[in-house]
């Protein structure tokens, strides 16, 4: 992937931070999950699916119970900055994440300005370990998520490495899938679709409820597509082997493959991300079209 383009101006650097603990365990989710037998069961596979795959249980949780709500927010806290110490592998991903954002800022400013809307760009934060959000305590487990609460995206950088070793998903341009697709969540934000289905989630059953986080995620996957599309046709950013890489990235993380490698049972009616077929399917019709409209996973099957 060519990465000489400019490079965004939203990158808010934490990697020299520490402090700033927000919320903890997000204990006022928890308690109004309490409330319900339908949130007791969302607690309880929250903290099972945390168990087997390493990951924050208040990632899972606040994903099942509706995506990315607010847990709980600290704004007093004190970050205090320390010299930022990086190796030349952290710098080469710093730039390409700052170039890939600047790619998705000039590609959606044109898409909004189609549709005589202003896209208000996202920040994106660079941190190590933990961070305070105003989603509640941003956890490296987590891999890279989107708050709507503040409207950023956070990334560890170290879960490139993460990407290589533990999902078999090297590349490049598999990087800049992942970046393009919390983007895309960030564009659901701006137009209301996130909010729409949090707010559809609230009557409905856990399956029809993960359902709706599925159709959601593949919309954001089908959004990476369509920056792709059009990021390479600006900039020529393709080189051989790129798609393969994102599409074995878009494979890797589906809700099927995470499933049959943590050794347990494929249960389609608990995935909330999607399986690697869809995943994979999604991105490229983005990637064909490089039409939002295209994006419409909630009319399809």
């Amino acid at each position: 992937m060519r990465e000489d383009g400019r490079e965004s101006d939203n990158i808010e650097d934490r990697r020299g931070s520490s402090g700033g603990n927000s919320g903890g365990l997000g204990l006022g989710l928890i308690f109004s999950l309490l409330s319900s037998k339908s949130g007791i069961a969302v607690l309880v596979i929250g903290f099972i699916v945390s168990y087997f795959l390493g990951i924050s249980p208040m990632k899972i949780i606040s994903l099942l119970s509706g995506g990315n709500e607010p847990i709980s927010t600290n704004q007093n806290n004190t970050i205090n900055k320390k010299p930022i110490e990086e190796s030349n592998k952290e710098k080469d991903n710093r730039k390409r994440v700052s170039v890939v954002l600047a790619d998705n800022e000039d590609v959606w400013k044109n898409e909004f300005q189609n549709i005589d809307r202003v896209y208000e760009e996202p920040k994106l934060v660079l941190f190590r370990d933990s961070t305070p959000t105003a989603c509640g305590s941003g956890k490296s487990a987590m891999g890279p998520f989107y708050c709507p609460a503040d409207r950023k995206i956070y990334i560890d950088l170290g879960f490139f490495e993460e990407m290589e070793t533990r999902f078999q998903a090297p590349g490049e341009f598999a990087q800049a899938y992942v970046i393009a697709h919390e983007v895309g969540h960030h564009v659901q934000n701006l137009l209301g679709i996130s909010r729409k289905v949090r707010k559809a989630q609230k009557s409905k059953s856990e399956e029809e409820s993960n359902a709706l986080s599925v159709k959601l995620e593949l919309q954001a996957d089908c959004y990476a597509g369509v920056w792709g599309n059009h990021a390479e046709k600006a900039r020529k950013i393709l080189e051989n082997g790129d798609i393969e890489s994102a599409l074995n990235a878009a494979t890797q993380i589906g809700d099927d493959t995470l499933q049959k490698r943590s050794g347990r049972e494929i249960v389609p009616e608990t995935f909330t991300h999607g399986s690697s077929a869809q995943r994979v399917k999604w991105f490229k019709k983005g990637f064909e079209s490089g039409n939002v409209k295209d994006c419409n996973t909630f009319l399809s099957e």
